[in-house]
């Protein structure tokens, strides 16, 4: 017997679960029941990229691929479309997306392929109401502002360079200060936004993924506040028993211990 390709084994297996003499379980989920699902594992999947660990990766996006699987069967159990006709489908997008690989058209470097990416799929999607649209209003508010930014970028509505989204920021932190000088939360809430959309734009000048950057510092301050929850632990205490000036000195040696750039 041949064996089938990799991606048919996945959705054989589907299949096999979804039939009438299947698991009762998978039998019942439906779409709303998989989106959570669909939402956990591209979390996982991100985390296992932000540790760097492969054997991870490896395990996480085979659970996101079968999710895919799971909506594909869902989707051609309803008649809507098969999985291969989404394959079929990306496949020409993306053929169509990539002149400069597939056809005659010359780019100069990756930020010129992004721009003219942003431009293509304006024309080819002439049903979207604004450039903005195809960016999920469930995004993360952090990437949300890089995705809508790199969009605006992508029509030629961008800063000429990252020292002048810099002085902007300087202009937001102002802002900021003088919203807290007057008491007025609305204002201190707003100005807040505009500084973190203006940092998110600033990540983007700087070829920095703003989502993947915050995620290594929650993951460098969790780390960090471990040491300090292990160093009190050792002299019987929590933090909550202890003073600031306890918890700073075993921060600072936290910092001693695992970052090669201590003043950070």
């Amino acid at each position: 017997m041949t064996e089938p390709p990799d991606l048919q084994k996945l959705v054989d297996l589907v299949a096999r679960l979804r039939a009438p003499d299947g698991c009762p379980w998978d039998r019942e989920q439906s779409l709303p029941d998989v989106r959570a699902y669909l939402l956990e594992e591209a979390h996982e999947l991100a985390g296992a990229i932000d540790t760097g660990d492969w054997e991870e990766l490896a395990e996480e996006l085979g659970d996101l691929l079968f999710q895919a699987a799971f909506i594909g069967r869902l989707a051609e159990e309803s008649g809507a479309f098969s999985l291969s006709q989404v394959i079929d489908g990306v496949y020409r997008k993306m053929v169509e997306r990539h002149p400069h690989v597939f056809g005659d058209e010359v780019l100069a470097d990756a930020e010129a392929v992004r721009q003219a990416w942003e431009r293509r799929k304006l024309k080819a999607e002439p049903k979207r109401e604004s450039l903005f649209s195809g960016v999920p209003t469930s995004l993360p508010a952090l990437l949300a502002a890089y995705r809508l930014t790199q969009k605006a970028a992508g029509v030629g509505f961008d800063w000429p360079d990252a020292a002048k989204v810099l002085d902007k920021a300087d202009e937001e932190i102002a802002e900021v200060r003088q919203a807290l000088a007057q008491g007025d939360k609305a204002a201190v809430r707003e100005e807040v936004g505009d500084l973190l959309f203006t940092l998110a734009n600033l990540a983007r000048k700087l070829d920095v993924d703003p989502e993947a950057a915050l995620a290594g510092t929650n993951r460098k301050f969790r780390q960090r506040f471990a040491r300090i929850e292990e160093g009190l632990a050792a002299q019987g205490k929590t933090a909550a028993e202890a003073t600031l000036e306890e918890m700073d000195e075993l921060w600072e040696a936290a910092k001693g211990e695992g970052s090669a750039t201590p003043e950070s």
